[in-house]
C-alpha cells in the first residue's frame, strides 16, 4: 500500500505549495490554530488503521502550511514598489556574485535615506560599518574570504571559463562562466556539474571514505583494535560538512549533504540507509530551514532525479550489483560493462525525472543528456575532482598549481563533450511555456509511480502522460507587455511574435522567446516584421488582422483609440479611448500582461493581479479605474473586433 514516511514530507511540500498558492497573506495564528488541531485530531486517531494516516497526512500538510507563514513572518521586510534613485544605504555587504560582465552585491540594508528624485544612482562606495557585525555574518564573511582566495589561486592558474568551471566544481562559484559555455553545458545536459549537488559530494565523500580507509589499514596497530570502516566514515562526514560550507550552502549542495551523512551514521551503526526514508528525512531537513525552496528548480530538480534513483535502485537495479552467473557476464562485468550500462540508467532516469521541470522553468530539454553524460562524467569522476580534491589538500604547501592545470585538462575533455554534443541536429530541444497546473499533475504522477509498490503505480504513468499532453496543448498568448509598458509583442498571422521595444534592456525579450520555443536571439532583425513605425508609434496585426497599437506620442491617442483594438502605451491614455487601453496606469498597477484573444475579448493574466498581496508583491492599488484585473476577460469597450476594410491587406 506504498509508504507511509516519504508521504508525509511530500504533504508537507504540499503545505507550502498552499502557503505560496494564496491571494493574501494567511494569519500566523490561523495556521497554528491548524495544526494543533490536526496534530489533536491525529493523536485521537492513532488506534484507526485508515483513520490515523489520513490525520497524519492533514496534520503534515498543515505543518508545512504553518513552517512558510512563521518562516515569511520572521523574515519579512519593506519591499520596494517601484526603484529608487539617489538613495544613501548603510549595511552590510553579505555577498559577492562574479559574473560575467559585473559582479552582484547583496546588501543587508540598516538604513536607508533620500529623496526619490529622478537621477541615476551613483557607484557604490565602502565606508566604515554602521556597527560591530553580527556573529552570523563574521562566520559567513570568514567562509566567504576562504572561497574568494581558492578562487583567487585557481584562476591564476586556469584562465577563461576553464577556471570558471574549476571554481564552481570546488567553491560553487559559477557565475563568472561566458554564455556560450554556460548555455552549452546545459544544452548538452551537463548543466548538472556546474551546480554542487549529490554527485559532487558523493565523490568527495567516497574519496575521502576510501583514502582514509586505506590509510587506517597501513596502521596495523591502529586497524586491529578499532573499526576502520566506522572512522573513515566519521572523517569523510567531516569533509562533506567542510565541502558544503565551503560550497556556499545552496539547496541542492544541503539536501545532498543530509543524505550523505545519513548513509555515512549508518555505516557508523551498521544500518542501511540508502532508502525512501533518507531522502525524507532530507526533504524535511532543507523544507525545514527554507520552505521556499519547493518552488526553485534546484530543489524540484535535485529532489525529483533523487527519488527516481533511489525508486530504481530498490524497484530494478539490484540485479547489478549482483555477480555474473554465467563466463560471458562475469566477462563482462570485468570490462565494465557493468558500470557503463549503469551510468546509462542512471542518466536516463535522472533525466527523465527532471524533464517536467526543465521544460516548466528554462522552456527547453536535452535529448542528447545521456551521449554527453556517458562521454564526459567519468572523466569528472576519475580526473577532473580527484585532482580537485589534492589541489585543495596541496594549496597551503604552495603546491597546488600542478593540480590546477592537471584538473584544467579534465575540464577540457568536458566542455569539448559539451559543445560537440550541443552541435547535433536539435540538440536544443526547445519547449513552449505551460502552466503550474501541468507541472503539478505530472510531479503527483512521478510521486505515485515511485513510491506505490502495487500496479496502482501505473496511476502515476497515466497522469504523467496526461500532463505531457495538456503541456504540449497549452495556448500561447496574442499579446505580451512588459511591466514600464516598454516593449510589447504581437503573434502575427504566422505564429510568430514580433516584438517592439523601445529601451536597451532586452531581459524581457530573452524571456517572451525562450518561453514561446522561439530559437531568435532579442537582436534578430525578423522580430520586428509586421510591425510599421512612425514617430508617433507602431502598429501590429493580430493573427486575425485586429490592430494593435504602440503609441509613444501622445496625439497618436485619437487616431490608434479609433481604429485599434488594444493600444499600448507608457503615457496615460484618454479615458474615453474606444479600444483596450494599458497605459503607464495600468503597467504600474498590474505589471507584465499576457494577453489572448477570444472572440473578440481579452483574456488577461497579469503579473500582480487585483486583490494579490503578499509581503513579496505587495498590492499597490493598485488597478486603476478601467485597468487590467488580471484575472478575467475584458472587451474593448464594447467595439467590434473586426478589423475595417481599409486595414486589411492581401491574404488577411
Amino acid at each position: 500500500m506504498g509508504r507511509l514516511v516519504p508521504w508525509l514530507a511530500v504533504l508537507f511540500g504540499c503545505g507550502v505549495i498552499i502557503y505560496f498558492s494564496t491571494d493574501r497573506e494567511p494569519a500566523t495564528w490561523a495556521v497554528v490554530v491548524l495544526f494543533a488541531v490536526t496534530v489533536v485530531v491525529a493523536v485521537w486517531l492513532r488506534h484507526r488503521p485508515f483513520g490515523f494516516p489520513l490525520a497524519l497526512g492533514a496534520a503534515a500538510t498543515a505543518f508545512g502550511l504553518a513552517t512558510a507563514t512563521i518562516k515569511c513572518a520572521i523574515i519579512t521586510h519593506p519591499v520596494l514598489s517601484a526603484p529608487l534613485w539617489n538613495v544613501e544605504i548603510g549595511g552590510f555587504v553579505e555577498m559577492r556574485e562574479e559574473r560575467e560582465r559585473s559582479d552582484r552585491i547583496t546588501v543587508h540594508v540598516e538604513r536607508m535615506d533620500g529623496p526619490r528624485v529622478s537621477q541615476k544612482l551613483g557607484r557604490i562606495r565602502a565606508q566604515p560599518p554602521p556597527r560591530a557585525p553580527p556573529l552570523a555574518l563574521r562566520y559567513a564573511t570568514a567562509i566567504d574570504g576562504m572561497r574568494e582566495a581558492i578562487d583567487a589561486r585557481m584562476r591564476a592558474v586556469l584562465h577563461g571559463d576553464k577556471g570558471s568551471i574549476a571554481s564552481a566544481l570546488i567553491t560553487g562559484k559559477r557565475d563568472a562562466l561566458s554564455a556560450p559555455v554556460n548555455d552549452a553545458m546545459y544544452v548538452s545536459g551537463l548543466g548538472h556539474v556546474l551546480s554542487i549537488s549529490g554527485y559532487h559530494m558523493a565523490v568527495v565523500a567516497g574519496m575521502v571514505f576510501f583514502a582514509m580507509r586505506a590509510l587506517f589499514a597501513l596502521l596495523g596497530a591502529f586497524a586491529n583494535r578499532h573499526p576502520i570502516k566506522k572512522w573513515a566514515a566519521f572523517a569523510a562526514l567531516v569533509v562533506a560538512a567542510f565541502y558544503l560550507a565551503l560550497s556556499g550552502a545552496e539547496v541542492a549542495t544541503q539536501r545532498s549533504f543530509i543524505m550523505i551523512a545519513i548513509v555515512l551514521i549508518g555505516v557508523m551503526v551498521d544500518r542501511q540507509t540508502f532508502t525512501f526514508r533518507t531522502i525524507t528525512v532530507a526533504a524535511f531537513g532543507v523544507l525545514l530551514l527554507a520552505p521556499e525552496a519547493v518552488v526553485h528548480p534546484s530543489f524540484q530538480m535535485s529532489f525529483a532525479a533523487t527519488l527516481a534513483l533511489i525508486a530504481g535502485y530498490q524497484q530494478g537495479l539490484p540485479w547489478m550489483s549482483s555477480g555474473g552467473d554465467t563466463p560471458l557476464a562475469a566477462r563482462i562485468a570485468l570490462w565494465g560493462g557493468r558500470e557503463l550500462l549503469g551510468l546509462t540508467l542512471v542518466s536516463l532516469l535522472a533525466g527523465t525525472a527532471t524533464i517536467p521541470f526543465t521544460a516548466y522553468h528554462f522552456h527547453r530539454v536535452s535529448p542528447f543528456g545521456v551521449i554527453a553524460n556517458l562521454a564526459a562524467m567519468p572523466i569528472v569522476s576519475a580526473w577532473v575532482m580527484p585532482w580537485g580534491i589534492l589541489g585543495l589538500l596541496a594549496m597551503p604547501f604552495g603546491m597546488d598549481g600542478i593540480c590546477w592545470r592537471m584538473m584544467g585538462v579534465g575540464i577540457d575533455w568536458m566542455t569539448g563533450v559539451a559543445l560537440w554534443v550541443t552541435s547535433f541536429p536539435g540538440a536544443v530541444g526547445r519547449i513552449a511555456a505551460f502552466g503550474v497546473g501541468p507541472l503539478l499533475l505530472c510531479t503527483l504522477g512521478l510521486v505515485l509511480f515511485c513510491l506505490l509498490k502495487t500496479p496502482l503505480r501505473l496511476i502515476g504513468a497515466i497522469l504523467i502522460g496526461c500532463a505531457v499532453l495538456v503541456m504540449l496543448r497549452t495556448p500561447q498568448p496574442d499579446v505580451l507587455i512588459s511591466a514600464d509598458a516598454s516593449a510589447a509583442a504581437v503573434r502575427g498571422h504566422d505564429g510568430r511574435l514580433a516584438i517592439v521595444h523601445f529601451s536597451s534592456d532586452s531581459f524581457a525579450l530573452r524571456e517572451w522567446l525562450a518561453a514561446d520555443g522561439d530559437a531568435r536571439l532579442p537582436k534578430d532583425v525578423t522580430l520586428a516584421s509586421g510591425i510599421a513605425c512612425d514617430d508617433a508609434g507602431c502598429i501590429a496585426k493580430l493573427n486575425g488582422g485586429s490592430l494593435v497599437a504602440i503609441v509613444k506620442r501622445a496625439d497618436a491617442f485619437e487616431e490608434d483609440c479609433r481604429r485599434a483594438i488594444l493600444v499600448i502605451s507608457a503615457r496615460d491614455a484618454p479615458p474615453d479611448c474606444g479600444a483596450l487601453a494599458i497605459d503607464r496606469r495600468a503597467s504600474r498597477a498590474a505589471g507584465s500582461l499576457a494577453l489572448r484573444l477570444i472572440e473578440g475579448r481579452f483574456e488577461v493574466a497579469a503579473a500582480r493581479p487585483r486583490g494579490y498581496d503578499r509581503p513579496w508583491a505587495p498590492d499597490a492599488a493598485r488597478n486603476p479605474a478601467g485597468g487590467p484585473e488580471g484575472g478575467g476577460s475584458i472587451s474593448p469597450q464594447g467595439r467590434d473586433a473586426t478589423p475595417s476594410v481599409d486595414d486589411l491587406e492581401a491574404g488577411d
